[in-house]
């Protein structure tokens, strides 16, 4: 067995018996990064080994603390990491990191060992990662490289899928770690809103965005996410803490539930893959074998409450500063968003944020009696790049988007946490993932659930070839 078969859990308890050390884990995925492309946009060996070495120390002396003390972990490169300049997919972006964000800070003092900055889409607005070519080569599916990766947080999927680092940081605004996750069999969870900090730059209007873990095993992420949650100064709201830990709960037996479940698209009326609506009938199967109650129930919204999302979406894209005379080398798509951006009146923003709270409302009513909502996390496998990404007209570029992530965007609307679960694969061997949506602040019993599923289903020992 190599290092990288082991779970991330696994390698923190090798560090700390002895049986391991953090710089021979940060050599190993440092030699292993190299080989794929489409992971990382760059790797950070010095800075790395910096942290390895500091914690192989504390180990020596005692002082190891935490579940993932020297485990490796990469930071998405839409984050400010120090010790890495920030591209953002962009070849008109090059900004030097002098600190952390709130999330990098929380990951660091965790004793994580940064590798290197995950490759990502131009300012994270697709659902597919194809940066500018002179950032870093596009990321693709681990099981097809004529597919998608997803996005944005493609280059996290990749590595963990690759076996290139144990978990990753990512994020998720529209979907953005839910969607890779499908793409490559993995789990991805988009938290509810507050519960990771995204400060002290990132609280754009709408409050759409959110850090997520990425990882192939249920209780991986829920460590993860125990590591980048909580509060920083200034943080103008956050969730209440778990009750013990989520790592507690995905070891935690979960109770009989109500679930509720549907596959109509919510943010766009399109035909439903076959393969996404027998992903979802076959976990509501899976769930009945276990003592779960699963019921049909409406979807909460339908496309019409898109046109509030893609105003929120259009002003998020203007958000990135670019000099006037960059503005020409973004990419296609970003300077159509940022273009409607700039259409939005301060009436027509406003409205967009007040709707969303009041269907927000609504939504969490409607589903107040069931205790977690089921529906697929995309439209099918991972597409072809060709049938998904469109240079020459961005606004079909978008709408093609759409068709593909027609569920996830909702809860980012709405705030409430998601998790995706590789629970079915095509005969071609594809990933098509469900998606588990939770009460607000009810992370902890999505963890338990998920980990319930995985135990009775296990994914971790499905490998790509770059394995």
């Amino acid at each position: 067995m190599s290092l990288h078969d082991l779970t991330a859990l696994e390698q923190a308890a090798a560090i700390k018996s002895g049986d391991t050390t953090s710089v021979e884990l940060a050599e190993h995925y440092l030699r292993r990064s190299e080989s794929v492309p489409g992971a990382y946009v760059k790797l950070t060996p010095e800075l790395a080994l910096e942290q390895a070495r500091a914690a192989d120390e504390a180990v020596a002396q005692g002082r190891a603390e935490g579940e993932l003390f020297g485990v490796v972990c990469p930071v998405k490169d839409l984050f400010f990491m120090a010790g890495a300049n920030a591209r953002m997919g962009s070849a008109a972006f090059d900004f030097p990191s002098y600190a952390d964000d709130n999330v990098v800070q929380a990951m660091r003092a965790a004793g994580l060992v940064f590798t290197g900055k995950t490759n990502t889409p131009e300012f994270g607005l697709p659902c597919y990662t194809e940066p500018d070519p002179e950032v870093a080569p596009p990321a693709r599916c681990v099981w097809d490289e004529r597919r998608t990766a997803g996005g944005s947080s493609g280059g996290a999927a990749v590595a963990v899928a690759a076996g290139l680092a144990p978990i990753a940081h990512g994020s998720d605004g529209g979907g953005s770690v839910r969607i890779p996750a499908s793409a490559n069999g993995l789990v991805g969870i988009k938290p509810s809103r507050g519960r990771i900090s995204n400060g002290p730059l990132r609280d754009p209007v709408g409050d759409l965005v959110n850090s997520g873990p990425l990882a192939r095993t249920v209780a991986d992420a829920a460590a993860l996410l125990d590591v980048m949650s909580g509060p920083f100064p200034g943080d103008p709201y956050f969730a209440p803490p778990p009750s013990t830990s989520f790592l507690t709960a995905a070891r935690t037996p979960v109770r009989r539930l109500r679930v509720g479940f549907f596959t109509d698209p919510i943010i766009a009326d399109v035909p439903v893959d076959p393969e996404s609506t027998t992903a979802v009938e076959r976990v509501v199967t899976m769930l009945t074998d276990l003592g779960h109650t699963v019921e049909p129930t409406p979807r909460p919204f339908g496309p019409e409450m898109m046109s509030q999302f893609e105003v929120l979406w259009h002003v998020l894209a203007l958000l990135t500063p670019v000099a006037p005379d960059d503005e020409p080398r973004l990419q296609p798509l970003t300077r159509h968003l940022r273009d409607l951006g700039r259409d939005v009146s301060g009436i027509a923003l406003a409205t967009a944020v007040s709707m969303l709270r009041i269907q927000t409302r609504a939504a969490l009513a409607q589903w107040a009696a069931f205790d977690v909502i089921l529906t697929p996390t995309v439209n099918g496998p991972a597409p072809l790049v060709e049938d998904i990404l469109d240079r020459e007209d961005p606004a079909r570029d978008f709408e093609l988007q759409k068709k593909w992530a027609a569920w996830t965007a909702a809860f980012n609307m709405t705030g409430q946490p998601a998790i995706n679960l590789p629970l079915h694969w095509t005969d071609a061997g594809l990933p098509v993932g469900v998606q588990f949506i939770g009460h607000m602040f009810a992370e902890e019993l999505l963890v338990s659930l998920a980990a319930e599923l995985e135990q009775a289903h296990p994914w971790a020992d499905r490998k790509p070839s770059q394995w």
